[in-house]
């Protein structure tokens, strides 16, 4: 055989054992990403409340099967296990939210790697109660002033220290718990109001012009707390501050990622829309370094 023949049959035989790394570590990589155990907990943030189409599979929870874990799991591969339910508080992570709805912790398990989750805004009714309150007390005053925070000052607020912060800190020990080698991203919540009042949209969210700071100021607070128990529990925060700015419930259909109260295209107001959860689901992704 000449040393040409022989050059060749050695670079042929260089290729296709490259090849065969290639498709090797090509596969390898496909499977991990498809082995990876991921279980999505938390309230209607994470669950997608309003957003079609509805997993049927567990009409109480309002769960929508194009949630931000849903989303996050189909461009990872992940196999997922979505407990999300609307409503959801900090104690329902420990216990039964609904007859036959098992506690939320008990989808982890010492093989799960990845959870996620957004929660405590329905703690004390933070959420509900400071929008129901500022949106009477702005339909009352006809959007002048600050009524809302007139007649609640630190109320919201101070609930959020005495209450959530500590049962935010229980929750996630109780997931630590139940998942000790899982990585555990924990949300913020997207911005609800404008960084400054916008007449245009008191029809849409009747808040008086100065109220929609005071507002802000509540969910800016909560955030804080929420990512002040996430890191001292060892959890990854996912700060949505600078990402959803200019996406509030103010914002035209197509650039909001929160319906309004009034006249939005969710069944469910004041919560993500289909938009909103993609954009949660890539910003995760984006600072866990997945996909």
């Amino acid at each position: 055989m000449s040393k040409k023949h022989a050059l060749r049959r050695v670079m042929t035989a260089t290729m296709a054992v490259a090849g065969a790394l290639a498709l090797g570590l090509s596969g390898a990589t496909a499977q991990a990403a498809t082995s990876l155990d991921y279980v999505a907990l938390g309230d209607s943030y994470s669950a997608g409340s309003g957003v079609l189409p509805v997993d049927v599979t567990n009409l109480l929870c309002l769960r929508s099967t194009a949630d931000y874990p849903h989303v996050i799991a189909s461009r990872t591969g992940a196999r997922l296990k979505d407990v999300t339910c609307g409503g959801a508080q900090t104690k329902d992570f420990t216990q039964s939210q609904y007859p036959l709805v098992a506690p939320q912790v008990q989808a982890l398990g010492t093989g799960t790697d990845l959870v996620t989750l957004t929660i405590g805004g329905n703690d004390n009714g933070t959420f509900i109660n400071a929008l129901t309150s500022c949106a009477t007390a702005g339909v009352l005053s006809g959007g002048a002033g600050s009524p809302c925070e007139d007649q609640n000052g630190t109320h919201f607020d101070d609930q959020i220290d005495a209450t959530t912060y500590p049962a935010l800190k229980a929750a996630l020990s109780a997931v630590r718990a139940k998942a000790p080698h899982a990585r555990v991203a924990v949300l913020g919540y997207p911005w609800i109001t404008p960084a400054a009042p916008d007449p245009s949209c008191f029809v849409k969210l009747p808040v008086a012009s100065g109220d929609v700071a005071y507002l802000r100021g509540i969910q800016a607070h909560l955030n804080a707390v929420v990512q002040r128990a996430a890191e001292e529990s060892g959890a990854t925060y996912v700060d949505f501050a600078q990402a959803s700015e200019g996406h509030d419930a103010c914002k035209p259909d197509g650039t909001r990622w929160i319906e309004p109260l009034l006249f939005g295209k969710n069944i469910v107001p004041v919560h993500p829309n289909a938009l909103g959860e993609q954009r949660m689901a890539e910003r995760t992704m984006s600072v866990l370094g997945l996909g």
